[in-house]
């Protein structure tokens, strides 16, 4: 494992450590966009589990140009965490669905002083070749790193139609091949606990991005938002969220399965309590990754310790 030795699985800080020799700092940057299954280009409504402001509740006004929302956050994060590299994080509703010279505008906007890589978060049907021939330029011009996040939350088509992703597994594999073609790194993000997805599901999960060679993985625990349709169906009781604990061996089990190369950025996710109907078993997020980590301690278990299969098992007694 890359990161450090006695790490039961590799954070993220260790991979920018990694990467990047000294502190890195991730700055959201947020637009004024929203997303393809919103405005009836892929559906209606956006996900079920979406609220009006997408993600990114740390996020800057979007009135203010990029330029101003990294420049307002450095000055804040330089001082608070010591930090004097950053990362653009382009990060709410979907950062490629709008028209090629504004995508290139707001990206050149966020290579001032101090940015070493663009994160830009998307969806698995909003990527296409136009927009990375844009990142490779930018890339070269101002020497900085891409990323780009998918947002895939789930492997099951079943489940992906049933929380109105509008999109398939299969745009899913099209675009990370496509960002590979590009030599850009690529991270995913999935919802370990939707009520649609089994225990089978999240290995089948690990495996496969394990097999695909993603760089990143951003597991968030299921929050579910007031006003949208999931909060809508759970206040309802159309559906119940798995225990704390469930949650717990399922993130166990995908750590293990995962390749040991993979970082993960985080293993679950955070709202305002005052936002949720549901939020993480109203535990405090630290109480969960306390618990994840004492069962991967009792196990003795660290990520990649059950990646027995790539590269044709069945025949490697003949090899």
């Amino acid at each position: 494992m890359n990161g450090a030795p006695m790490e039961r699985y590799y954070k993220y800080s260790s991979y920018l450590k990694d990467q990047y020799h000294e502190k890195v700092y991730k700055i959201p940057v947020n637009l004024p966009l929203t997303c393809p299954n919103r405005d009836g280009t892929c559906g209606i409504g956006g996900c079920t589990f979406c609220g009006e402001i997408g993600t990114g509740f740390e996020s800057q006004d979007n009135s203010l140009s990029v330029k101003e929302q990294l420049e307002k956050n450095i000055l804040l994060i330089r001082k608070k965490y010591k930090a004097e590299k950053y990362i653009a994080y382009f990060q709410n509703f979907t950062n490629t669905y709008m028209p090629l010279d504004l995508f290139e505008k707001v990206v050149r906007e966020a290579c001032i002083e101090g940015v070493v890589e663009i994160c830009i978060s998307s969806r698995p049907d909003s990527i296409h070749d136009a927009y990375f021939e844009i990142l490779k330029n930018v890339s070269e011009a101002y020497q900085v790193n891409i990323s780009i996040e998918l947002g895939l939350q789930s492997m099951n088509h079943k489940t992906l139609k049933n929380i109105n992703r509008g999109h398939g597994f299969a745009e899913f594999l099209d675009a990370v091949l496509r960002v590979k073609t590009y030599g850009f790194k690529i991270g995913v993000h999935l919802i370990l606990n939707l009520p649609w997805d089994d225990h089978d599901d999240i290995i089948e999960t690990a495996k496969t991005l394990t097999a695909l060679k993603v760089d990143m993985i951003k597991i968030h625990s299921l929050y579910i938002l007031k006003n949208t349709v999931m909060g809508k169906s759970f206040e309802n009781n159309e559906f119940t969220v798995d225990s704390v604990e469930s949650f717990v061996d399922k993130v166990v089990d995908f750590i293990r399965y995962t390749h040991p190369e993979i970082t993960f950025q985080r293993l679950l996710g955070r709202a305002p309590k005052e936002e949720t109907l549901f939020c993480n078993w109203d535990m405090s997020w630290w109480k969960i990754q306390d618990m994840i980590m004492g069962q991967l301690e009792s196990l003795n278990a660290i990520q990649g310790d059950k990646v027995d299969y790539l590269n044709g098992p069945a025949v490697k007694k003949f090899i």
